[in-house]
């Protein structure tokens, strides 16, 4: 699925990386446990989270992720915004619950990684 798809199912906000709105994404992951997030290894994951800090920008960028929603209407800081912007990371934000959000992007064809 395309960013640009994910922005439209989740009525969400891009932050940046709005250079990449054809990116596709092929897997999600929902966590606010950054420990959990650097145990999977997959390519072109979609990480879910309410968790934002500089730290779920960090983890993303040592687990080759190069998408986040920030779920639950959480707001990122203009210093995540801008070490996302260099580490080429798409970053959204959208007002949904994590569950709603993982339903709406699983009924519409995401996969998960497990």
């Amino acid at each position: 699925m395309k960013v640009k798809e994910i922005i439209r199912i989740l009525d969400a906000r891009i932050l940046c990386g709005d250079d990449q709105l054809d990116y596709t994404v092929e897997m999600a992951f929902a966590s606010d446990l950054m420990s959990d997030v650097l145990t999977q290894s997959n390519d072109h994951v979609l990480l879910i989270t309410g968790l934002a800090n500089m730290q779920t920008i960090r983890t993303a960028e040592m687990s080759d992720i190069n998408c986040i929603v920030f779920a639950r209407n959480k707001k990122a800081t203009p210093e995540m915004i801008e070490l996302a912007k260099e580490s080429d990371i798409v970053l959204m934000e959208c007002r949904y619950s994590l569950f709603k959000t993982c339903g709406l992007l699983y009924q519409a064809g995401v996969k998960p990684i497990f």
